[in-house]
């Protein structure tokens, strides 16, 4: 599958997610607001915050696909990981609000619970779920972190969405039923989706701070590079070893030793074998730096 390809594909499921985040928005906060539905209309408000997050990432993704230009020479892939910070944030905002909400609520009249708010709360989990599926995918098959992050927020909606489920359902059960606890039912899954949504806010948050601040990769993936990296007989020693992620892509430094008595060419023809190898066998790398060092038998 081609760059385009894939460009296009991502731009298709941001799009789908920027639709669909506007229509559901709509939907919730109007049902949300006529039923007297807390967590219906605080998931409402989260999808109005997903609105925002989704138009970043097609922002983002734009950006951060043009080439190295003269100000920003190894790219702009931290695009896409500035709009998954961006999304982190606006999860963090909307699980404090949806808590302050259903909390409030507790010290109200609960309102009667509504088959249509129910409905609305199935089609929305039903939906995002599918959503998550579907960005999920395509965000893994081009290490895109603004749709990966996108997809999180859609799993995020499905939490809420569950628990707006079984929040109204239960309002239903205890109205049907006169059992007046359960009327309570609806705030207090507003509380639950609060909490699963800080988290899910909390694991973004911070992938995307461990690439903005310049984390390594894992120790697996370094001592995967230094094995292929020792394949090479002409390389005696790996000197130093670095690689980070930079959005969609990677950037590997190395620093090795090589006999000192090779000539410049055959030096630059060790280099570029050895970074066309890297490059082969992780297709997420963008770039390769190579330092050389003379290596002297005598001394070691």
């Amino acid at each position: 599958m081609t760059n385009t390809t894939h460009s296009l594909s991502s731009l298709i499921a941001i799009w789908v997610s920027l639709i669909s985040n506007i229509f559901l928005t709509i939907i919730k906060i109007i049902v949300g607001y006529l039923f007297h539905s807390p967590v219906l209309l605080a998931d409402g408000f989260h999808n109005a915050g997903d609105v925002v997050a989704s138009a970043a990432a097609l922002t983002s993704m734009r950006f951060s696909k043009r080439p190295p230009d003269e100000d920003h020479p190894y790219g702009h892939g931290k695009a896409e990981v500035i709009s998954s910070a961006l999304v982190g944030l606006i999860l963090g905002a909307a699980a404090i609000y949806i808590a302050i909400e259903a909390i409030f609520a507790f010290f109200e009249e609960p309102a009667k619970a509504s088959v249509l708010a129910l409905i609305t709360a199935i089609v929305s989990m039903l939906w995002k779920q599918a959503l998550y599926f579907y960005t999920m995918r395509i965000g893994k098959q081009e290490n895109s972190k603004g749709l990966i992050a996108t997809a999180y927020d859609h799993l995020a909606d499905v939490y809420a969405s569950l628990a707006a489920v079984v929040g109204i359902g239960l309002g239903l059960i205890g109205y049907h039923f006169d059992i007046p606890v359960l009327s309570y039912g609806d705030p207090l899954a507003g509380l639950i989706v609060a909490i699963l949504v800080l988290r899910l806010a909390i694991h973004i948050g911070k992938e995307a701070l461990d690439i903005l601040m310049e984390k390594t990769v894992s120790e697996e993936r370094l001592m995967l590079f230094k094995q292929l990296i020792e394949e090479f007989p002409q390389v005696k020693r790996v000197d130093r070893l670095r690689a980070r992620e930079h959005g969609h892509y990677v950037l590997v430094d190395i620093r090795i030793s090589i006999p000192a008595e090779l000539t410049i060419q055959q030096g630059h023809d060790v280099t570029s074998a050895l970074r066309n190898a890297i490059k082969d066998a992780n297709p997420d790398v963008g770039e390769v730096l190579i330092h050389v060092n003379p290596w002297y038998e005598e001394i070691e």
